[in-house]
C-alpha cells in the first residue's frame, strides 16, 4: 500500500508528460533530437525523485529542481515540471520551518533564473516571476499547515498510547502506590509504638511516669494508624478527603511529632513548598526519621531543605546512636531506602543514602522545584501560541496579494512603454490597496469574524481612490482581483469560527459586501467594460454580481465546514478513546483497591484495633505484642502484593508472539471460534519490541467485542510481518480502530481497516524502537 502511494502520482505525471509529446496533443513545437532526449532524461529523473519524496524530501526536491531547469531549457513551452511543487509540499510537511524557508528561496530563485532566460527583458517577466513566487509560497504554506496538523495528531497518538499503557498497568501501579503508602504510614506509626513501649517497659522501675505516656502515645498513634489506613483504601468515606493544609506545615508537624518522642530534631524548611516534590519530601523525611528512630534511638537529627537553581535539596542526617538499638531487628519491611529512592524518582529527582564519617546516617535528595517548573511551563505554552502558523498564514496573505498583482502585470504586457509609465502611479496605488485588503488575513485563525469584517471594510477604499485620484479604468479594474481575500476570510469563519451553526451569515455578508464594493468601483469610474454607467447601472451590476458570487462563497463556506467537521470528528475520536482508556484504568485501580481493602481489614486493621484496645486497658506487654504482630502482618501483606523492595517491583514479562496461541485458546474456551495461522514460522527471530506490538494489536482486535468466528494470519514477506485479522467488525471503526492505529504507528507500521471487518497490518520485521505504549507516560 505504501509503495502504491509513493509511485502512483509520479507515474501519472510521467504518463501525462509523455502524452504531451505525442504529435497533435501538446504544443506545436515539440522537441526533436537532443532536446527530446533531455526531456525524457529529465522526466525519468523527476519520476525517481518523486518516488522518494516521503523518505528524503530535501533530496527529492533537489532532484526535481534540476529536472525543472533541464526540462524547461530543453522544451520551454511543453515541459510541465510539476514535480517541484509536489516535492516542495513534501519538504514543508516533513521538515522544520527554517528548512522549508530555505527550500522556498532556492526554488523561487531557480524559477526566476529560468523565467529570465526564457522571457528575456519583457514586461511578462515580472508577471511570471510574481506568479511563480505566489504559487510556491502557497504550496509551502499548505504543506506547513499539514505538518502542524500531523504534529497535533502525533501528540494525540502519544497521549492515547500513554493512556493505553496506564490502563494496562493501572492495577500494578495502584498496588505499588498502596504498598508504598502502607509501608510509610504503618511502619512510621507502629515502629514508634514498639520503640516507645519497649523503652517504657525497660525503664518502668526508674521512671514509672513513662509507662503512662507510652500508653497514651500508643492509643493516639494506633487511632491515627487506623484512620490513615482507612483513608488509603477507601474503607471509610468520611476520612477519604484531601488534606488542604500547606505541605511545609505538614512537614514541620511531622518533625515536631518525632521531637515529642524524646529525641532532639531540628528543621529548616521553606514556607512555600508545594507540588509533587513537596509530597516526596514529606514521605522521605517520614521514612528517614523512622529509620533513625529504629536504628539510632535517642540520637539527634537534622532536617534541612534548601532551594537553589530551580531545585530543592533535602538533607536528613542523624548522629550516631547513643547505644545499640534493642528490639529494632525485624521491625521494618526491608525496603526503606528503596522506597525513598522510588519517591524521589517519581517526582523527577534522585536520592542517595549512606553513613557519615562520624558514624551516623545521611539521606540526601535533589528534586525539581514545583513553583519554578510551573512558571517554565506557562512561559513555554505562551511561546508556542505566538509561534503558531509561522508560515501558513503569511504565505496565504502573500498569495492573496501576489496573484492579483501578477494578473495586473500580465494585462499590461500589451501596453506601450508610454502607457505603462503613465499608469505606474495608479498601479502603485492599486498594489497598496490590495496589500491593505489582504493584511487582516494574518489573524484569520484567532478572530475569523473580525478578519471578515476588516476585509470587507478595506474593500471600500478602492472606490474612494478611483473617485478621488481619477484612476484609469484599465487600472481600476485590477481591484476586482482582490476578491481572493474575501474568499479566504469566508473559509476562515467556517473553519475556525465559534459555533459552526452560526457561521451561515458569512457567505451572505461576503456576497453583498464584495458585490457592492465592485459596483461602487464601476460607478466611481463611470464605466463598465468601456460602457458608461450610472447609479441605476451600479444597482443592476450589484444584483448581477451577487448572483454570480453567492454560489462561490457558499461553496467555500461549505468546504470550510466540511474540513472543520472532519477535524473535530478526529479530535472527538481521540478524546473518546483517551477517556475510555482512563475510565478503564480507574476501574482497574478501583478493583485493586477493593481487593486490598479486604486483605488489609483481615491482616492489619484487626491487629491495630487490638493495639488500641490494649493501650486503653493499660497493658504494656499486650500493646508491644499487638504492635509487633501488626508490623509483621503488614510486612507479610507487602510481600504478598509483590513489593519485594526493588523500585520497579515484580511485573509479568512483556507478551510475545508465541503468547498468541494462549490468547486464542482462552477465547476458544470462552465459546468463540478463533483460528491462528502462521506460527511459529512468522514469529521466529522477531525483535522483542515487534513481538510486543504484534501481540497488542491482535489482542486489541480480538477484544473489541465481536462474538462471531475470527481468523488471525501471520506471514513474513520481504523484511516485513503481515498480520491479517478477519471477523472483527467492531475493531475497524471508533476508538478501537484509533487504538490500533496508535499501536501500529508506535511499531513503525501501517494498518488498513476494511469496513467488512478485516484488519491488515504491516510491521517491519527488523529491530525498531520500543513501542510508545510500552513506555511510561
Amino acid at each position: 500500500m505504501e509503495t502504491t502511494r509513493n509511485w502512483l502520482l509520479p507515474l501519472l505525471l510521467a504518463a501525462g508528460q509523455v502524452g504531451l509529446l505525442w504529435p497533435g496533443v501538446g504544443p506545436d513545437d515539440t522537441p526533436g533530437g537532443p532536446a527530446l532526449l533531455c526531456v525524457l532524461a529529465a522526466l525519468a529523473l523527476e519520476t525517481a525523485g518523486l518516488g522518494q519524496r516521503r523518505t528524503v524530501p530535501v533530496r527529492a526536491l533537489a532532484c526535481t529542481l534540476v529536472t525543472r531547469v533541464l526540462g524547461g531549457l530543453a522544451w520551454p513551452d511543453g515541459y510541465l515540471g510539476l514535480g517541484t511543487l509536489i516535492t516542495l509540499y513534501s519538504v514543508a510537511v516533513r521538515c522544520p520551518v527554517p528548512v522549508t524557508v530555505r527550500a522556498v528561496a532556492a526554488v523561487v530563485g531557480a524559477e526566476w533564473v529560468l523565467c529570465a532566460v526564457e522571457e528575456g527583458p519583457r514586461p511578462a517577466l515580472l508577471s511570471d516571476m510574481a506568479l511563480a513566487l505566489g504559487v510556491y509560497l502557497l504550496c509551502a504554506g499548505l504543506g506547513e499547515a499539514r505538518r502542524q496538523w500531523l504534529a497535533g495528531r502525533l501528540v494525540a497518538a502519544r497521549r492515547l498510547a500513554g493512556a493505553e499503557h496506564a490502563r494496562r498497568l493501572a492495577g500494578d501501579h495502584e498496588r505499588r502506590r498502596l504498598a508504598r503508602e502502607l509501608h510509610d504510614v504503618s511502619a512510621h506509626h507502629l515502629t514508634s509504638v514498639v520503640v516507645t513501649v519497649d523503652a517504657a517497659r525497660r525503664l518502668q522501675d526508674s521512671r514509672p511516669d513513662l509507662a503512662t505516656e507510652a500508653l497514651s502515645f500508643a492509643e493516639r498513634t494506633g487511632a491515627e494508624t487506623l484512620t490513615a489506613l482507612q483513608r488509603l483504601v477507601g474503607v471509610l468515606r468520611d476520612t477519604d478527603r484531601p488534606d488542604h493544609r500547606p505541605m511545609s506545615g505538614r512537614i514541620e508537624e511531622l518533625v515536631a511529632g518525632f521531637g515529642r518522642l524524646g529525641r532532639p530534631v531540628t528543621a529548616r524548611i521553606p514556607g512555600d513548598l508545594a507540588g509533587p516534590s513537596a509530597e516526596a519530601i514529606h514521605g522521605i523525611v517520614r521514612e528517614a526519621l523512622t529509620n533513625a528512630l529504629r536504628y539510632a534511638p535517642g540520637a539527634a537529627a537534622r532536617v534541612l531543605v534548601t532551594r537553589a537553581d530551580g531545585l530543592l535539596r533535602l538533607t536528613v542526617e542523624n548522629a550516631p546512636p547513643r547505644a545499640a538499638a534493642q528490639g529494632a531487628g525485624g521491625l521494618g519491611a526491608g525496603r526503606g531506602v528503596a522506597g525513598m529512592r522510588e519517591r524521589a524518582a517519581a517526582a523527577g529527582g534522585e536520592l542517595t543514602a549512606g553513613p557519615t564519617p562520624e558514624g551516623g546516617w545521611r539521606v540526601c535528595a535533589t528534586l525539581p522545584d514545583g513553583a519554578e517548573a510551573g512558571r517554565s511551563d506557562e512561559h513555554g505554552r505562551r511561546r508556542d501560541v505566538l509561534r503558531e502558523q509561522r508560515l501558513a498564514d503569511p504565505a496565504l496573505v502573500s498569495v492573496s496579494v501576489i496573484l492579483p498583482v501578477s494578473c495586473a502585470l500580465a494585462l499590461t504586457e500589451d501596453w506601450s512603454a508610454a502607457d505603462r509609465r503613465a499608469a505606474l502611479p495608479a498601479l502603485l496605488v492599486v498594489c497598496g490597496l490590495l496589500v491593505l485588503h489582504a493584511l487582516p488575513l494574518l489573524w484569520r485563525r484567532r478572530a475569523p469574524w473580525a478578519v471578515l469584517l476588516a476585509v470587507l471594510a478595506t474593500a471600500w477604499p478602492g472606490p474612494a481612490a478611483v473617485a478621488g485620484w481619477h484612476l484609469r479604468s484599465d487600472v481600476a479594474e485590477f481591484l476586482a482581483a482582490g476578491t481572493l481575500a474575501e474568499t479566504l476570510a469566508v473559509y476562515a469563519v467556517a473553519a475556525y469560527g465559534q459555533g459552526p451553526g452560526r457561521t451561515w451569515p458569512a457567505p451572505a455578508a461576503a456576497t453583498l459586501g464584495t458585490a457592492g464594493a465592485l459596483a461602487a468601483v464601476a460607478w466611481s469610474d463611470g464605466s463598465v467594460a468601456g460602457e458608461p454607467t450610472g447609479a441605476g447601472g451600479a444597482v443592476l451590476l450589484t444584483f448581477f454580481l451577487s448572483v454570480l458570487l453567492a454560489p462561490v462563497f457558499a461553496a467555500v463556506w461549505g468546504a470550510g465546514l466540511f474540513v472543520r467537521r472532519r477535524r473535530l470528528r478526529a479530535l472527538a475520536y481521540d478524546e473518546f478513546a483517551f477517556a475510555s482508556s482512563m475510565w478503564q484504568a480507574d476501574r482497574a485501580a478501583e478493583a485493586e483497591r477493593q481487593r486490598l481493602a479486604a486483605t488489609l481489614r483481615d491482616a492489619v486493621l484487626e491487629r491495630t484495633q487490638a493495639l488500641v484496645g490494649a493501650a486503653r486497658r493499660g497493658d504494656l506487654a499486650e500493646v508491644a505484642g499487638a504492635a509487633r504482630a501488626a508490623l509483621a502482618a503488614m510486612r507479610e501483606m507487602l510481600h504478598s502484593m509483590g513489593d519485594d523492595g526493588e523500585p520497579g517491583g515484580r511485573l509479568a514479562p512483556s507478551p510475545a508472539v508465541g503468547d498468541l496461541e494462549a490468547l486464542c485458546r482462552a477465547l476458544r474456551s470462552g465459546g468463540r471460534d478463533v483460528r491462528l495461522r502462521g506460527l511459529p514460522e512468522a514469529g521466529r527471530d522477531l525483535p522483542p519490541s515487534v513481538q510486543v506490538s504484534v501481540y497488542r494489536i491482535v489482542e486489541a482486535a480480538l477484544g473489541a467485542g465481536d462474538v462471531g468466528p475470527a481468523r488471525v494470519t501471520l506471514r513474513r514477506w520481504r523484511g516485513t510481518l503481515r498480520i491479517t485479522v478477519t471477523g472483527v467488525r467492531l475493531a475497524v471503526a471508533g476508538p478501537v480502530a484509533e487504538r490500533l492505529r496508535v499501536q501500529a504507528a508506535a511499531g513503525e507500521g501501517r494498518i488498513v481497516c476494511e469496513p467488512a471487518g478485516t484488519l491488515r497490518v504491516v510491521l517491519p520485521a527488523g529491530a525498531v524502537p520500543a513501542p510508545v505504549q510500552e513506555v511510561s507516560p
